[in-house]
């Protein structure tokens, strides 16, 4: 359990950057096509230009090493180009939606401590920084022409792969996001396994349909353009369109599509048939026995289960589904340990919680020390004192043939639409509504599908439609969209346990036929 099953070590080097596994390829294919988005294409030259234009003005304007820069753009190739340049320069790019309220924007920025962020005119109201790097003002498109678009010297900047490469916000049990450190050779190391297993070669076209703020967007954009492949990004808009994801595939015969489960239920539910073979990546939540069956059905399509949390680089394992739904073995240099509370392996078939060595594991959580501590533990079974493991708060269990099967969380962590959510920020959220005495949030399945519920107890004149309403649009202010509850349901009470603990199978499931 501890060694053959862990014995992942491979060849590859992770003293790269990110960027310079594309830059790689620049100089291999230069006028291959790298990026297409509505229409455009631009080759790997061009976007390579580009990106180091951006970098020059960026260390132009004082980014340096682990400096955090923010990127607050629509979907589009400046948003590839942003992240490029961004590393390029050595500092470390923090995704901000769009679609997020401004409250929590202002959270990233003030927890953060950015002072530059890359975005674009019609969005920079959303933004409290001390200074916008608008991509579409005139002023500044005019003064990234005056650079220079050779590749940066990481040496010159003093760049290792130990320098941070991004830092990703996730939902926090406290009621506030909380941002995710990672590390280059975190990521290089994801991405050589990667390329190895799926696979991705010069001759494969990936359909990007995640948001920047995803963690997954590693695998959109940056394995295809170190693989010498076409990355195609679907814009918004169709990202929530069968019809038109359908077309992009068609068009631009794609090989490849990584997603949640929703969104593949969401083309399966529109009948949707592949016109060639396609590796269809599904991960970020449980893929369900009826989903997998409904996919396998298209004939033409190579399914993997991807698994792994923000903490060890995106996806710290895979597997390739032929008929058993599991989260299959550790890619390259990552260690799974099985573990019962007092960090003692358990035997096969004994569930227990995960833990994850490696590559993989990030730097930590950015300005949280005492929790960077609590889940980001010494490895016991390592000789390097400097190994760490990550507490994954996964229950799971060995397979006699090595492989996890995942069994549920330890915590009030849930995924909903492939998002990591804590039930406690919608807890703190509702509490500052000055009628919600009481909540309680919990996550409720039918038809394959996760909604969210919220139980409230206030004091109410309002109808419970009216209800709804307000209590919608006072977490609109503070939560993104995919954390709303889709119900809300009056209580007198909240249900216990004999231990005082809440009770949450005496709950009233609602009705959501």
């Amino acid at each position: 359990l501890l060694t053959q099953w862990n014995d992942t070590c491979k060849p590859e080097s992770q003293d790269k950057s990110v960027h310079e596994l594309f830059e790689a390829q620049v100089a291999l294919n230069p006028d291959a096509i790298a990026v297409v988005f509505e229409g455009q294409a631009f080759s790997y030259a061009q976007l390579n230009q580009r990106a180091n234009q951006l970098a020059r003005y960026l260390v132009a304007q004082g980014v340096r090493s682990e400096t955090l820069v923010g990127v607050c753009v629509e979907r589009s190739v400046d948003m590839v180009v942003s992240v490029l340049a961004i590393m390029k320069a050595g500092g470390a790019y923090l995704p901000m939606d769009p679609t997020y309220p401004k409250a929590r924007l202002a959270h990233m920025v003030e927890d953060s401590g950015l002072q530059w962020v890359i975005t674009q005119t019609h969005l920079c109201g959303h933004l409290e920084v001390s200074q916008t790097i608008c991509l579409d003002d005139e002023c500044i498109s005019e003064e990234l022409r005056q650079f220079e678009h050779g590749d940066l010297d990481k040496n010159d900047l003093g760049l290792s792969a130990s320098n941070l490469a991004y830092v990703i916000y996730t939902s926090g049990s406290t009621g506030k996001p909380k941002g995710v450190m990672l590390e280059h050779r975190n990521v290089t190391n994801f991405l050589n396994s990667m390329q190895v297993q799926p696979g991705l070669t010069s001759d494969d076209t990936l359909l990007a349909v995640t948001s920047l703020s995803f963690d997954i967007h590693v695998l959109e954009l940056y394995l295809p353009l170190m693989s010498g492949g076409t990355v195609v990004m679907a814009s918004s808009e169709q990202v929530q369109d069968p019809d038109a994801l359908t077309k992009l595939m068609v068009t631009h015969h794609v090989t490849c599509m990584q997603a949640t489960p929703a969104t593949w239920k969401m083309l399966v539910s529109n009948d949707w048939q592949p016109q060639s073979p396609i590796k269809a990546l599904c991960g970020g939540e449980m893929l369900s026995a009826e989903l997998k069956d409904a996919l396998l059905s298209r004939g033409t399509v190579e399914l993997w289960n991807m698994y792994g949390p923000t903490e060890t680089a995106v996806w710290s394992s895979v597997s390739l589904i032929e008929s058993r739904i599991s989260l299959g073995k550790p890619i390259a240099h990552t260690q799974f340990y099985v573990l019962d509370s007092n960090l003692a392996p358990v035997p096969v078939g004994v569930a227990g919680e995960l833990y994850i060595g490696g590559a993989g594991v990030a730097r930590g959580y950015l300005n949280l020390p005492e929790l960077t501590a609590e889940r980001f533990v010494r490895n016991p079974f390592s000789e390097d004192g400097t190994a760490r493991l990550y507490k994954t708060g996964d229950l799971v269990r060995w397979q006699p043939d090595g492989t996890l099967e995942y069994m549920r969380r330890l915590d009030q962590q849930v995924k909903v639409r492939g998002h990591r959510i804590e039930l406690g920020e919608i807890e703190s959220g509702l509490l500052q509504h000055p009628q919600v005495k009481d909540t309680v949030a919990h996550v409720w399945t039918a038809d394959d599908s996760a909604h969210i519920v919220a139980y409230v107890i206030g004091e109410f004149d309002e109808q419970e439609e009216a209800l709804k309403q307000a209590l919608t649009a006072h977490l609109e202010a503070r939560l993104p969209t995919y954390m709303l509850p889709s119900r809300y349901v009056l209580l007198n009470e909240i249900p216990l346990t004999p231990n005082g603990k809440i009770n949450r199978l005496a709950l009233p499931k609602p009705n959501f036929t």
